[in-house]
């Protein structure tokens, strides 16, 4: 079945994003984050999921991840693995990533954040989730950070944040996986609830 929707894209951002002390680093890529996001992105129907990282190593590492699954014996091992990681690009920052030639025209930038920021509008997932479906023709690139949240460097590409995801717990604790926080978000925008 063919949803009429407009194109949704997540990147996985590991630079530039703080540490605990607010210093700008770069985070290394986790064998976890690889899989169970293009999983997670799989399943909901994202078109692409660009990890970013500059580090070459860490890029030639989750290139090898992936040969393996793509090319090598995990893809006759496990088949469904290989159709998810399928959709997984490499870039070394967000701006190539805005800038590639995959784009029919340039993504809709939404940055997922705990802080409000200013001179960016935060949208609510009920209103991205309308934009997903009554603008079908532009992508939207849904961007989430590692460490301790994007560096503000990043937020100089997006044209809005995403509202926080909020649970139940009394003392409004909120420090979620990344990979957690892209299967919620994910199944909020395009979960069939």
């Amino acid at each position: 079945m063919e949803i009429n929707r407009a194109p949704l894209n997540v990147a996985l951002i590991h630079w530039p994003v703080l540490d605990r002390a607010k210093n700008t680093v770069c985070t290394n890529v986790t064998n976890f984050d690889i899989h169970d996001i293009a999983r997670a992105s799989r399943v909901y129907g994202v078109e692409r999921y660009f990890i970013v990282n500059r580090m070459k190593e860490q890029l030639m590492f989750v290139s090898r991840v992936l040969d393996h699954w793509r090319t090598g014996g995990g893809s006759k091992y496990n088949p469904k693995r290989k159709t998810a990681l399928g959709m997984v690009k490499l870039s070394e920052t967000l701006e190539q990533v805005i800038k590639g030639e995959e784009w029919v025209e340039p993504p809709f930038v939404v940055a997922t954040t705990a802080r409000p920021r200013p001179g960016l509008d935060t949208m609510t997932f009920r209103d991205l989730r309308k934009k997903l479906e009554t603008e079908t023709q532009r992508p939207i690139l849904l961007v989430f950070g590692t460490g301790f949240g994007l560096h503000d460097e990043v937020f100089t590409h997006c044209h809005a944040t995403l509202e926080p995801l909020k649970g139940a717990s009394k003392d409004d604790y909120r420090h979620l996986s990344v990979r957690s926080a892209v299967s919620i978000c994910l199944d909020r925008l395009l979960g069939t609830w």
